[in-house]
């Protein structure tokens, strides 16, 4: 048999995971300078670990849970989004997820048929548009405004819905541009998802790091948008817990029904063990979230203030929200960004994620994580320095 001609078209197109390669890559080089990935490198508070040891403890953690997740933990959920996001919940409007990535695909799944089109703001999550491709459906990738901080083109928005859009699909803290969507941008793309009867999925992982006078906004709480928005939220960023996988989204009662179908055949239910974890996360202390954000506040500042001594090499639109910076490559190796973050691996020691893993406006861009200690940025960027030559 050739193997080669049996995959399927839809899976040998995608191409492979940038992250995940430059991952690979990185293991291969010694002493490596590592701000490729977006995963705290701090571990899951100690109250929550416990919890889980004690769940283990009592013999709670060994079968399947509710498809749609532990009672007690969607309550939670529910108290959470009405105190957090202003966004009126029963639990019965809930399904825990294997973070928020199953949760986004089940989402999608229930959405899309074949041929039907999703816009997508660009730069966005890779792994986003390639939910909508393993729908069989068609992602459409709308340039965001670079010199407005990577912020929404509403009317851009507007002219590339066809009759074929069925769905937008947003991140906001954005991955892997930092941005923040304000409400009001959010208040025109509500408009333009009534007047073309659009269903709106959001991601919402990120929603606890902003910064300044960014303020993170739940779409689900915009007038008329409560019935048509699927809101993916998790656990792993916030409370530093991205290898539990765990996650959950809210929907309208009509949706869950039809998200659960693509939901048990993803997962069956999320892990059991992780759900005791993430009531605890919940019903714990919650300073250590307030501790992460200032951490990256400092660590968004640091790495502004060095970008700003290669100002040959970069230049960059700062942050208001997550842990991850997009900054233009001003010199022209950096036109092949897959290329750039190679070189830059191989010859300085430094890792990053190529901006084209992001869609066809993060070309020329790589994408760096602060989710790191200090020390890291500052060896990371003397290493640049040196190889760069300034």
């Amino acid at each position: 048999m050739n193997i080669e001609d049996r995959i399927s078209r839809r899976v040998a197109g995608i191409a492979p995971s940038a992250i995940h390669e430059m991952t690979r890559l990185s293991q291969q080089v010694e002493d490596v300078a590592f701000l490729s990935w977006a995963k705290p490198t701090v571990d899951t508070p100690e109250h929550i670990k416990e919890a889980a040891v004690q769940a283990i403890r009592d013999g709670l953690v060994g079968g399947y849970s509710p498809t749609t997740g532990l009672p007690a933990l969607r309550q939670a959920i529910v108290d959470k989004l009405q105190r957090d996001n202003g966004i009126k919940a029963t639990a019965a409007q809930i399904i825990v997820t294997v973070g928020a990535i199953e949760g986004l695909a089940a989402a999608v799944m229930a959405v899309v048929d074949p041929g039907d089109e999703v816009l997508l703001p660009d730069p966005t999550y890779s792994t986003h548009i390639r939910q909508v491709v393993m729908a069989s459906a068609k992602p459409v990738l709308v340039p965001c405004r670079e010199e407005a901080g990577f912020h929404l083109d509403i009317d851009a928005i507007r002219k590339a819905i066809t009759p074929h859009t069925k769905a937008i699909l947003f991140c906001s803290p954005c991955n892997p541009t930092g941005t923040v969507f304000a409400e009001a941008e959010l208040r025109q793309l509500a408009a333009v998802a009534t007047d073309h009867d659009l269903v709106v999925i959001t991601d919402e992982a990120y929603e606890y790091f902003v910064f300044d006078e960014h303020r993170h906004c739940s779409f689900a709480t915009l007038p008329g948008m409560r019935e048509r928005t699927i809101s993916c939220f998790t656990f792993t960023k916030t409370y530093a817990m991205t290898g539990w996988r765990i996650g959950y989204l809210h929907a309208h009662d009509d949706w869950i029904p039809q998200i659960g179908k693509a939901h048990i055949p993803f997962a069956i239910c999320a892990p059991v063990i992780s759900q005791y974890a993430a009531l605890e996360a919940l019903h714990g202390p919650q300073d250590c979230v307030e501790s992460y954000r200032a951490h990256y506040q400092r660590t968004r500042d640091l790495m502004c203030e060095r970008l700003d001594g290669l100002p040959s090499v970069f230049t960059y639109q700062k942050p208001g929200g997550s842990y991850l910076m997009f900054p233009h490559i001003l010199v022209a190796e950096g036109r092949d960004s897959l290329s750039f973050c190679k070189r830059l691996l191989r010859e300085a020691k430094v890792s990053t994620t190529p901006g084209v893993a992001f869609g066809p406006s993060g070309e020329a861009h790589l994408r760096m994580s602060f989710c790191v200690p200090e020390e890291t940025i500052n060896l990371a960027f003397d290493r640049l320095e040196a190889y760069l030559g300034t």
